[in-house]
């Protein structure tokens, strides 16, 4: 992270760690003023295309920065905030966990930045896609009651052995399988994914997550296999219905997840050794193909940061 200093305000004993003195112009840098929500649509719409966004809030506010920082991580855009008094320091410097990418403030904040930073001034972040497919142990299987669970109809085939990645908790997303697989009791549907409940999380094809009520016709969801093979698939529908659900538990080294499914025999887990396994035969000690991730999520975004979901 970089410290910037107001170029007319230099009295600081730490000017050697100040990267930038700010005059209130720079060729690589847009300045943005945040007051309302239409402010942070212009601001979100800069992202990508410029290389720095200093943002500037008239009401000191949390939200705004996080959805801008969120949104920055994989472009060639940084975020720089105005600081103005000390405690606005730490909401900055440790903005979903990983912070601002500068902090522009007064020279005599510049000592207490230094301290609050704890020496991580002037670090170039780098882009970690902590994302893979690892083999995980099913735990157990029970019910769930009874919820709504959504189907997700695209608008292309998927293959056998194809599916999306699924889950509760962003980090452990199951690969659920398409329904390619002929069944004794109802016709294949190779467009479609029986995804699980409504709250789960869905890996999309730029590498956010959406929760399965907020997807909506015209998204783009990720195609997985368990080799790592990644497509995109549009979506053409949706189609949410109350079913019986079953929760099922699963672990890899260091960490566990869950996903709630309908309990039906076309609903199918990718297995790495298997092919697919349906969930109303799966039982514990089965191995099945997972997308884990070691970055937390904000409205979507991959952060390097930490979170804990249960």
């Amino acid at each position: 992270m970089q410290i910037w200093c107001q170029s007319s305000d230099e009295e600081s004993s730490n000017r050697d760690v100040v990267s930038r003195f700010w005059d209130g112009f720079s060729e690589d840098v847009s300045e943005v003023q945040i007051d309302d929500p239409s402010d942070q649509e212009e601001a979100l719409s800069l992202i990508g295309l410029v290389p720095w966004l200093l943002v500037r809030c008239s009401d000191w506010t949390m939200v705004p920065l996080e959805n801008l920082v969120a949104a920055s991580r994989g472009t060639s855009t940084r975020i720089a905030a105005t600081i103005g008094e000390e405690v606005e320091l730490n909401g900055a410097a440790f903005a979903l966990g990983g912070g601002v990418d500068a902090i522009l403030v007064p020279g005599h904040l510049v000592d207490d930045a230094v301290t609050i930073l704890g020496g991580k001034w002037d670090m170039e972040e780098t882009q970690d896609d902590g994302a893979i497919i690892e083999e995980a142990r099913i735990l157990s299987i029970e019910g769930a009651g009874v919820g709504e669970r959504v189907c997700v109809d695209l608008t292309r085939r998927i293959s056998d052995g194809q599916g999306m990645a699924v889950g509760s908790i962003s980090g452990n997303l199951c690969l659920i399988h398409g329904e390619t697989i002929q069944s004794d009791y109802v016709p294949t549907r190779p467009f479609r994914v029986n995804a699980g409940a409504i709250h789960s999380y869905a890996l999309m094809a730029d590498g956010k997550t959406k929760y399965l009520s907020e997807l909506t016709s015209g998204d783009e969801v990720a195609i997985l296999s368990s080799s790592g093979n990644k497509e995109k698939a549009t979506v053409g529908r949706l189609k949410v219905e109350t079913r019986p659900l079953i929760l099922i538990r699963f672990e890899v080294p260091g960490s566990e997840g869950q996903i709630v499914v309908q309990q039906a025999e076309t609903v199918r887990l990718i297995s790495p050794s298997e092919g697919a396994i349906s969930v109303t035969q799966a039982k514990e000690g089965d191995k099945i193909s997972i997308l884990t991730d070691n970055r937390a999520r904000h409205v979507g975004f991959a952060l390097p940061a930490e979170v804990k979901e249960k």
